[in-house]
Formats: structure tokens, C-alpha cells, sequence
């Protein structure tokens, strides 16, 4: 089979405390304050959460492989080190957005697996949007101007303040979020689901077996699909299937990685092998998965 190559680059944008004008890792503004940013590159990914709150919104956005058509009253909630390629007149939108790194909550939150707990973040399987009622909207909006007055008038408080409001934030945002694509919500009996999720972002490369996840955490492949179940409603193996394709698909896509060397990266034994995997989740080869991206036919 040919080799694939795919010459690309992804442009990398890490946040900056100087460019935003503030002193924490976090900030938030109208659409009309960061204007041009997000077409300044043609494709780029960030270290940082993006959330937009659109009340007026036009043109789609790819994000990683999937084409998101951008509609009014739409919030979009973006994680971090995800592929952005805006296809927008930026001109005509009209949006708050909150962009802050995972690290910002860490002095205030002790919970390590917080942003696994919102069913929004580093989702595979379930839109990363949804949409708001003009009084959702104007609550969430409502919210992010105390964050911002707190950003623009700091006083020896702000960082506890600005924590607070945020985690309320996200904790309202993931209820709406849950009842719009109908997940679990019950309180988690143990942190497996999370602490599962968090091994998967580290390991994905090389461990490709919830067995090997299981004796990570120490406890048996059935107790961890029953976790994985009853917190995000799928099993443990679908989940690392999904991140798999994600992150196999992203490689395909925006690195110059040829299918011998993806085998190799994802320590697959043979070439072979990992096309099966592929052509079982998506039902295409490599080579037409990508025909079709390229020529327009998105997921």
C-alpha cells in the first residue's frame, strides 16, 4: 500500500498573560475585543479552554474532523489541544467568549479530576455544544461580567472570587449540558470513571487495553466498565476506542506521520493491524478517510 503523507502543520497558540492584559490564566470579552484571531491562522490548536457564547453566528468551524455548523444562541465549548480551522466572516459575529487554563482552578479546586467531571470536556462521542434560552444566556453572561470586573479592578480577593463564579459557571453549563444529550448525572461512587478518563490522555499511545488501565488503577476490568458505565453511560472499551480513532484520526489528518510510523506510534504490531482497527470504526480505509476530508466530506 502507498504511504500517506500528510505535509500540513498545525499552528500551536499557548496562553498569554501579556497579550490578554490580565494576571491570571484566564479571561473573557466581547468578540469585538479579540477581532481577526480566529482566522489570524488557518489551522491552530491552544493550551487553554475557549468557550463561546454566540448571540449571532455564521460559517462552520473543523474542529479536529468534524464540521460544526455555527448557529445562533449556540455555546461552544472547546478544550484544550483541540484542531480549530474557522471557515467565518468574523466580522459579523457577535459573541462573549471565556477562555482560562485548566491550571488557573488548581490552588482553589483539590479535586485533580474537575474538568473530567464535566461532560463536556474531552467528550468524543457527544457534540461540544449546545444550545441556550435568552435567559440561560443572559445568567451565563451575567456571570462572566463579574469574572471580567474582578479581571479589570483586582484586589487581594479576586483569585478566590473569580474561582468561585467560574466553578458555578461550569457546573450550571454541564447540567444544561447534561439534560440536552440526556447523560447520567449521578454522584460517582469512587473517581474510577475520572482517574480512567485521565489515564487514557496520557497513555492512549501505547496502552490500547482497559485490562492494562484496570491494573493501573488496581481493580478488576468488571468494576471499571461498571464505573465507566454508570458515570458517562458507555463502556470502558468503547471509551478507549473512541479516544483511539480520535487521536489516530488527528494524526492521519494534521502530522506528516505515514501509516508504518502510526502503527509504530501506537505500538500496533503490524501495519495491517491498526488499517483493521480503522476500517472497522469508521467503515473506510486511511487513504479514502482522507480523500474525503480533503475534499470536503467532514463527520
Amino acid at each position: 500500500m502507498k504511504e500517506i503523507i500528510n505535509p500540513e502543520k498545525l499552528v500551536s497558540v499557548p496562553f498569554s498573560k501579556t497579550d490578554c492584559g490580565v494576571d491570571f490564566y484566564i479571561n473573557t470579552g466581547k468578540s469585538v475585543d479579540i477581532s481577526g484571531v480566529l482566522t489570524e491562522y488557518k489551522r491552530f490548536r491552544t493550551d487553554f479552554f475557549c468557550f463561546f457564547f454566540f448571540r449571532k453566528a455564521n460559517g462552520f468551524l473543523l474542529l479536529n474532523f468534524r464540521k460544526i455548523d455555527l448557529r445562533d444562541d449556540m455555546i461552544l465549548l472547546l478544550s484544550p489541544h483541540q484542531k480549530q480551522e474557522w471557515h467565518v466572516d468574523e466580522a459579523a459575529l457577535d459573541y462573549t467568549f471565556l477562555i482560562f487554563r485548566e491550571d488557573f482552578m488548581r490552588t482553589f479546586i483539590a479535586d485533580k479530576f474537575f474538568v473530567y467531571r464535566l461532560l463536556y470536556c474531552y467528550q468524543t462521542d457527544t457534540p461540544p455544544y449546545l444550545y441556550c434560552s435568552p435567559g440561560e444566556q443572559a445568567e451565563y453572561i451575567r456571570l462572566l461580567g463579574k469574572i471580567k470586573q474582578e479581571l479589570l479592578h483586582p484586589v487581594a480577593d479576586s483569585y478566590n472570587l473569580i474561582v468561585s463564579v467560574l466553578y458555578y459557571l461550569l457546573v450550571i453549563i454541564n447540567r444544561a449540558y447534561a439534560t440536552a444529550y440526556q447523560l447520567p448525572v449521578e454522584v460517582p461512587k469512587n473517581n474510577y470513571a475520572f482517574q480512567y478518563k485521565d489515564l487514557l490522555e496520557q497513555h492512549i499511545h501505547t496502552m490500547q487495553r482497559v485490562q492494562e488501565y484496570a491494573d493501573m488503577l488496581h481493580i478488576s476490568r468488571i468494576s471499571l466498565n461498571s464505573a465507566v458505565m454508570a458515570q458517562f453511560g458507555v463502556s470502558a472499551t468503547h471509551l478507549l476506542k473512541q479516544r483511539l480513532l480520535e487521536e489516530l484520526k488527528n494524526e492521519l489528518l494534521f502530522s506528516d506521520r505515514t501509516i508504518s510510523q502510526l502503527a509504530d506510534d501506537f505500538c500496533f504490531s503490524d501495519p495491517s493491524h491498526l488499517m483493521r482497527f480503522f476500517k472497522q470504526q469508521t467503515g473506510k480505509t486511511f487513504t479514502q478517510y482522507l480523500h474525503d476530508y480533503q475534499n470536503g466530506i467532514y463527520e
